[in-house]
């Protein structure tokens, strides 16, 4: 009792449950069945974002239960809250898309607040989907006190009269449907079968590209974030997370010695081996900007650079994350990575070694070729690309793994938002050659970045993925492919380039070069620029209003506060 007194005396919970002024919030705990013994643990948050909105969520209750079993066995005392999620594939092609960059915001938010009020001592995660996951992770990194994250696990792929299939299948089928390719009675199929199982989107899309940023950062167990959400082992690894986070209580390690630059570095190195999703070069930063380092969308295109692709993933390649962990889990990827000189083997993680040691028992898988090795490549540079051009000063990203073409020069076809690109591809009133211009879907602008999963598939459904390009100041899902290129910057609510473009200006992609430009002189943007108005978002209140007006450019990852830049004392310090 003496040990864990001594640790209780330097813990935020010390402030609910020590000394005689603390008797009511006592009081409050015996109400809820505590014991003496448990009220003077360290008191654990076990965070998930579970709810009943999609698969991605519905297996993290169930999960953090076992967490909690851990947690106890080592000598701490867990309490588990809830937070939001905003699901990214329910929200897709309508409004509701406009909620889920925000929620990941009001999910670091809400942890933040939770943790901060009961004066918790540490923090497990537990995530599903796309956005929840950064959102864990940056409150961890805000907070700072002791913390590991958990991924829910990714789905089971599909089944469609015997072809392996995921989520991004069924957008592409909506394609295929407008067309005349696929029958109601397809469609209808399809849909029934393309999701069996509780878990996250399969393929390397936003979550599962998250998911692998988690164990590459050092935030994660080894192989935890790689298990598919309906298998047993999963348990294991929640309760050894619990344990651990006792552990790393005790030696006083926190998030802030684990994620550093070099961690941050190694995060986009797996993105770029794995195909991963564009929006990483938003949450990285983001994750970054908790911890007060600088690092932004050009940081991130860096490492893409010169990190070859090696992972053979979809949507680009042939398997989902369920492959991946049984041929070697994403320590496979990052062993072959460290080998060759790709990873930073000196990071700190959650084990309270480094990756190095991590990986040092991992041993190569030659029955398996979902992973390459790293001097053996599927392509020499990272599936993932960044570009800068007159359109695009401030940046822009392009998702190439799997593309054959990498240049394209075209007239632009512009609309003002999302609905209405969709609209033109659902009719198709576009021509073969046409760049697609989607803007005022910026952070801002939108408000909210959505993705264009929608509008993207439907277009790779009607067999125009390759015939067509498309910009945007939005976002693309991580289950998008073809030449679409998100993240366009300055966005076109505050007044950038990509607001000032017409219909038939020509515009030059160049994925090889990373350019992205309009064939105007500076002039001729001067004098467009002279009679731009900005335009009325028609979000006048409420969140997505408050939103805007504290939301910051997506290079350095769409943040609405000034992070550890700004901070005057840590929580964890308290």
């Amino acid at each position: 009792m003496d040990a864990k007194t001594n640790i209780k005396s330097r813990l935020p919970s010390r402030h609910v449950t020590e000394g005689p002024a603390r008797a009511p919030h006592r009081s409050y705990l015996y109400a809820m069945g505590l014991t003496t013994e448990q009220i003077h643990q360290p008191f654990v948050g076990v965070a998930t974002c579970w709810n009943e909105a999609a698969p991605c969520n519905i297996s993290l209750m169930r999960q953090a239960q076992a967490v909690k079993k851990g947690v106890a066995s080592a000598g701490g005392t867990p309490r588990e809250f809830c937070t939001i999620t905003v699901t990214d594939g329910i929200a897709m092609g309508h409004e509701g898309m406009r909620s889920s960059l925000p929620s990941r915001e009001v999910i670091a938010d809400s942890v933040e607040l939770t943790i901060r009020g009961h004066s918790y001592d540490a923090l497990i995660g537990l995530a599903g989907c796309d956005k929840s996951l950064p959102g864990m992770m940056m409150a961890m990194c805000r907070l700072n006190v002791p913390s590991i994250f958990i991924y829910g696990g990714s789905i089971l792929p599909g089944n469609f009269r015997g072809q392996q299939i995921t989520v991004q299948d069924m957008f592409e089928a909506v394609g295929k449907h407008s067309v005349g390719e696929m029958s109601d009675a397809d469609l209808d199929e399809i849909e029934r079968v393309a999701c069996p199982s509780a878990g996250a989107c399969g393929a390397q899309f936003t979550a599962n590209t998250m998911a692998t940023v988690s164990e590459a950062i050092g935030l994660a167990l080894p192989y935890s974030a790689g298990a598919p959400a309906p298998y047993e082992i999963r348990d294991s690894f929640c309760a050894a997370a619990g344990e651990k986070v006792m552990e790393l209580i005790a030696r006083n390690i926190r998030p802030r010695d684990i994620v550093t630059r070099k961690a941050l570095e190694n995060a986009a190195a797996v993105v770029a081996a794995s195909g991963g999703s564009t929006n990483a070069a938003l949450h990285l930063p983001a994750i970054a900007h908790e911890c007060g380092i600088e690092f932004d969308l050009f940081d991130v295109a860096e490492i893409f650079k010169k990190t070859p692709y090696v992972a053979d993933l979809k949507p680009g390649g042939r398997y989902v994350a369920k492959d991946m962990f049984e041929a070697g889990g994403i320590p496979l990827l990052m062993k072959t990575l460290l080998d060759n000189g790709y990873l930073h083997g000196d990071c700190l993680t959650v084990t309270g070694r480094t990756i190095a040691e991590n990986l040092q028992s991992v041993k190569w898988n030659p029955h398996q070729d979902v992973v390459r090795p790293a001097d053996r490549p599927i392509t020499a540079t990272g599936g993932v690309v960044g570009m800068k051009g007159n359109l695009a000063p401030e940046g822009a990203i392009v998702k190439v793994a799997g593309m054959s073409v990498l240049k394209f020069t075209g007239p632009a076809r512009v609309f003002d938002c999302e609905e209405d690109a969709f609209e033109a591809v659902e009719k198709r009133t576009y021509k073969e050659g046409d760049v697609l211009v989607i803007r005022y879907e910026g952070p801002r602008g939108g408000p909210g970045m959505r993705e264009m999963l929608a509008t993207t598939a439907a277009l790779y459904g009607q067999g125009m993925g390759a015939k067509v390009a498309l910009i945007t100041d939005g976002r693309f899902s991580g289950a998008t492919r073809g030449f679409c290129i998100g993240h366009v910057g300055p966005e076109a609510a505050i007044g950038g380039p990509i607001g000032l473009l017409r219909d038939g200006d020509i515009i030059e992609l160049d994925a090889e070069a990373g350019t992205l430009n309009v064939r105007l002189s500076e002039a001729e943007l001067a004098e467009r620029r002279k009679v731009w108005k900005p335009r009325e978002t028609g979000t006048g209140s409420g969140a997505l209003w408050k939103y805007a007006q504290q939301v910051g450019p997506a290079v350095r990852g769409a943040v609405t506060h000034p992070g550890k830049a700004g901070e005057k004392s840590c929580y964890a310090d308290i």
